[in-house]
């Protein structure tokens, strides 16, 4: 299992956010998509298609434990761990079985 699925796992599950270290965290959302800009000690991440701005900041050298749960959020939210990729296949295999089984059901009453 990568480093990325590791963080990624430990954020979602939310039985740890006080210990998520905040490089781990940095790295994460870079690549989710995330662009990083720092100020200072502030790390700002914007991403296309994300609203809102994540805008972290250590606590020595972990991430503070209510910005993990607004990263969760934002994952969660924007499915950006890649659950609506699962689901959109889904969506075309069920609507070409419905078209198939109505012209079926034509041939067979004719």
């Amino acid at each position: 299992m990568s480093k990325f699925s590791k963080t990624l796992n430990r954020v979602l599950r939310g039985n740890a956010d006080a210990n998520i270290r905040f490089d781990d965290l940095c790295h994460l959302l870079v690549h989710l998509g995330f662009s990083e800009r720092i100020r200072g000690d502030h790390h700002i991440f914007v991403r296309d298609g994300v609203v809102e701005i994540l805008n972290l900041q250590p606590r020595n050298s972990r991430a503070k434990a209510y910005q993990v749960k607004q990263v969760r959020e934002i994952i969660l939210l924007y499915g950006l761990a890649g659950e609506p990729e699962s689901e959109t296949p889904v969506e075309g295999d069920s609507n070409g079985e419905d078209g198939e089984q109505a012209h079926r059901g034509d041939e067979e009453g004719e």
